[in-house]
């Protein structure tokens, strides 16, 4: 075989799809067999392998991927091991003479990453990386100083006026070699749980591209309409729902913005004058921002790789965090006594995912009313979402503790009661996921102390029993932290 139709390595990590995939499609112009290769190794990821959730659905995507490259005449290779090592053995065994990938962002594996290009380069192996999981890569955007940019409003600006790219169209079909690589079975990587613990996760979620076209489709076509009034109800089917699959890589930001592109464009909205952009609607524009809200994440990790364990503002170094394993406990099981943080917590135990009103209501609940440090809420939510992702996690947890770039204030305390009459106020979120109170009246959902005790035995909740009291008092907790705040000043 000449060396310009030797095989070309594609190495798969968090883009797990065909469609629209700058390193799939560098190969196939490459010319030569192209040979898929997923690479299993955790402890290349240092503090932050990928959680319980996370595996699950890793193994259902690299499932499906499976049988959408049988579909091309392809087959993807599993390995597990050091990545530089899996790559030479393959190298040797295929006789390939390049490499290709899309890069990741994450401070481990940008450095895993640049050692493996340069030891492959100087062993005469084409290595390339290329953008495959963002509209717009970190390096690229910059201030008006130069710098990267640390409050959100100023970078969407900037972002939005750059244009949006174009997805690569899928491809037809995928030169296999002549002989194929040795490869591990999927279930050789031991990725599902050995107790069933996922049924939850099975009906909640269809992972996978198909299932990834589907979810969009339906926000466009039910949700997308109301989405700015409607994002903030978790009671509600107001969101898109696609932050696993934008995850891992099972449908592009690319891909997104243009099916919403496409539908403003098929109600008959009007490029604009100068740069042949659609012009969005409200709901549209609301959207897509928070589609750069993600952008702006790996924006940050980028460019402070030491936000997944401190804080990007560091006079929260001395932030007098407390010890509080049962207040830790209580929070995680969805036993706090306050309904709309229980509810938050036991949708993500049973379904491996959180409504974002609830998210920033739970994690405001562990940093201010318990004193909690974030990185606590940061690890229990890597281990138990299935969209677990190092730069959304971590600038959600920052964002919320006051501590990271375009923050909330710390002394902006989320009063649980008040967010839950404000967006559960029919209760149908509380009901759902707090079971043993849902036959109280609206009234009290939110406060079941509150309640009077015939009210109480009517709806059939013994408080201390069938439903606990608040671990804390609301008043009591929001002087505590500014208390605190205080002292870090």
């Amino acid at each position: 075989m000449s060396e310009s139709r030797a095989a070309t390595i594609l190495w798969l990590r968090q883009d797990l799809r065909l469609s629209d995939h700058p390193a799939l499609n560098a190969a196939l112009n490459r010319g030569g067999p192209v040979i898929p290769v997923f690479l299993y190794a955790p402890q290349e990821e240092g503090d932050w392998t990928a959680g319980s959730a996370s595996r699950w659905w890793l193994h259902q995507s690299l499932d499906c991927l499976q049988d959408s490259l049988r579909l091309l005449g392809s087959r993807l290779n599993i390995r597990r091991g050091s990545s530089l090592e899996q790559l030479r053995q393959l190298v040797r065994q295929s006789g390939a003479k390049a490499v290709f990938w899309s890069r990741r962002y994450e401070p481990q594996a940008v450095k895993r990453d640049s050692r493996i290009k340069s030891a492959l380069r100087e062993e005469g192996i084409e290595a390339r990386s290329f953008n495959g999981s963002l509209l717009f890569e970190p390096l690229r955007i910059k201030n008006s100083q130069g710098n990267p940019f640390q409050v959100f409003t100023p970078f969407w600006k900037h972002c939005r006026n750059l244009g949006s790219p174009q997805p690569l169209p899928p491809p037809r079909d995928l030169p296999p070699p002549v002989k194929w690589p040795n490869s591990l079975q999927l279930q050789d990587l031991q990725l599902e749980p050995e107790f069933d613990w996922a049924p939850g996760l099975r009906r909640a979620w269809n992972p996978g591209c198909k299932g990834a076209e589907q979810q969009l489709k339906r926000f466009l076509e039910e949700s997308l309409d109301s989405y700015p009034d409607d994002r903030d109800r978790p009671g509600l089917r107001g969101v898109s729902r696609l932050s696993p699959y934008l995850h891992f890589g099972e449908i592009s930001p690319r891909q997104v913005w243009q099916a919403v592109q496409e539908r403003e464009g098929s109600l008959g909205r009007l490029p604009s004058d100068s740069d042949g952009r659609l012009r969005m609607s409200s709901a549209a524009e609301a959207y897509l921002r928070q589609l750069f809200w993600r952008e702006f994440a790996f924006h940050l990790l980028f460019h402070f790789p030491r936000t997944p364990e401190r804080p990007l503002r560091e006079k929260f170094e001395k932030f007098p965090w407390t010890s509080d394993p049962d207040g830790l406990k209580a929070w995680q099981k969805g036993r706090t006594g306050y309904p709309m943080v229980d509810a938050g917590m036991r949708e993500l135990w049973a379904t491996g995912w959180m409504h974002n009103r609830t998210r920033m209501i739970t994690a405001s609940f562990l940093v201010k009313h318990l004193l909690i440090h974030w990185i606590e809420g940061a690890r229990w939510f890597w281990d138990t979402l299935v969209d677990a992702d190092l730069a959304n996690n971590t600038l959600g947890w920052q964002w919320t503790a006051g501590c990271g770039a375009d923050a909330a204030p710390y002394f902006r305390i989320f009063n649980p009661v008040a967010q839950g009459r404000r967006y559960d106020p029919e209760g149908a979120y509380v009901r759902r996921w707090v079971p043993e109170i849902a036959r109280l009246p609206d009234k009290y959902l939110h406060q079941p102390w509150e309640a009077p005790a015939g009210v109480l035995e009517a709806a059939g909740v013994k408080l201390g029993t069938t439903y606990p009291t608040p671990i804390v008092d609301h008043a009591q907790a929001r002087q505590r932290a500014l208390d605190a705040l205080k002292e870090t000043k």
